[in-house]
């Protein structure tokens, strides 16, 4: 009997001692809601980083592509663009005739399945290329823009580059030159890699744009000018811009209809409108060449999630990115997405109008 006892006892005893060596610690819970909320910021971005173009989230190699800059038609004849909706940022800009040239700034090119119409250089052009430490590709230029495109600091495509014209363009027969001039990734890359121009950006390059990084609020312009629709007041094409409160873009029209791209047949969009007004003079009355002063400064609009507010530009330098100010001083911030720059001539800024809705428009 005692050993039936003795026995119990024993069971107990090693039965309360596995007990006691199996109890663990629980780990501690971290209370700070802001390392929870970083931590969780890197695991989702992981392998990304901000575009320098549209201030999104991207794939890290993406993100350190060095842009491309293409000019493009935009006459009817040019119409519809193949590979512009692709674009980031797009700048607009008077040429001669009361026309508007557009230079498209990619980031992510290297697939593109065409571009198209690639037309010819205007000389300030190149000073917009260079703010976004872009390659600049085109076909020909005006004779003012030769020496421009000479510099050491402008890596373009040129297309009366007898080799490289082979490398690069190609032509569509069912449009008429020069509005059928076109390329596409394959042929970009091969030709950058012919020139030997970097591809990645460049360490100096510290970003144009300011961007909003609050992935969860975008910037109101509560005190701003309702701008549902928006015209920038361009004679020839007449275009506007009409906003979609739904996602929250701007959507573009000229000569009177709906501007697309003849990829997927999509009317092209943008997050921001930036109206950009400058001096400007003819200096060849032949052939109506403009020259448009891209550093004096100047006056403008910046909008936005349907509202406009005022603001002025500067650009210290050929090379150095226009800036845009609140009449506070204060840069602005842009909302992350495309940004369409429309240049304007000082003559003409009073044709601009914003209205608060399509039937007022």
């Amino acid at each position: 009997m005692k050993k039936i006892v003795l026995c119990l006892l024993l069971a107990a005893l090693g039965t309360t001692l596995m007990s006691g060596c199996g109890k663990k610690e629980e780990p501690e819970v971290s209370s700070d809601p802001v390392s929870a909320s970083v931590s969780e910021e890197k695991d989702i971005h992981e392998g990304q980083a901000r575009s320098i173009l549209t201030g999104e989230w991207v794939d890290e190699e993406l993100a350190d592509t060095r842009p491309l800059a293409v000019m493009l038609g935009n006459t009817p004849q040019a119409l519809p663009q193949y590979g512009i909706s692709a674009a980031d940022v797009i700048i607009e800009a008077p040429v001669e005739g009361a026309l508007t040239r557009i230079m498209a700034v990619f980031q992510d090119y290297k697939d593109a399945e065409k571009i198209m119409s690639v037309r010819s250089c205007r000389h300030y052009y190149v000073d917009w290329a260079l703010e976004f430490d872009a390659i600049y590709a085109h076909y020909g230029q005006s004779k003012y823009a030769k020496d421009v495109l000479s510099q050491d600091n402008v890596d373009n495509l040129n297309g009366m580059e007898a080799k490289l014209s082979r490398e690069l363009y190609l032509r569509d027969s069912t449009r008429k030159a020069p509005h059928n001039s076109y390329t596409d990734g394959e042929h970009i890359q091969a030709a950058i890699a012919m020139k030997g121009y970097d591809t990645k950006v460049s360490s100096d390059y510290k970003g144009h744009y300011q961007f909003n990084e609050d992935d969860d609020k975008q910037i109101q312009l509560e005190e701003g000018e309702a701008a549902v629709v928006v015209s920038p007041g361009y004679r020839q094409n007449a275009p506007w811009f009409e906003y979609n409160d739904k996602d929250g873009l701007y959507y573009r029209y000229e000569y009177k209809e709906k501007q697309v791209d003849a990829i997927d047949n999509s009317q092209l969009s943008c997050k921001n409108i930036l109206l950009q007004i400058c001096d400007w003079k003819v200096i060849d009355q032949k052939y109506g060449y403009l020259d448009v002063d891209t550093t004096s400064g100047g006056k403008g609009y910046y909008i936005t999630n349907g509202k406009a507010v005022p603001v002025t530009w500067s650009k210290e330098s050929q090379s150095e990115p226009t800036r845009y100010f609140l009449e506070d001083g204060t840069e602005i911030t842009l909302n992350q997405g495309k940004t369409w720059v429309c240049v304007l001539q000082d003559t003409y800024a009073d044709k601009i109008g914003f209205y608060s809705t399509k039937e007022e428009f």
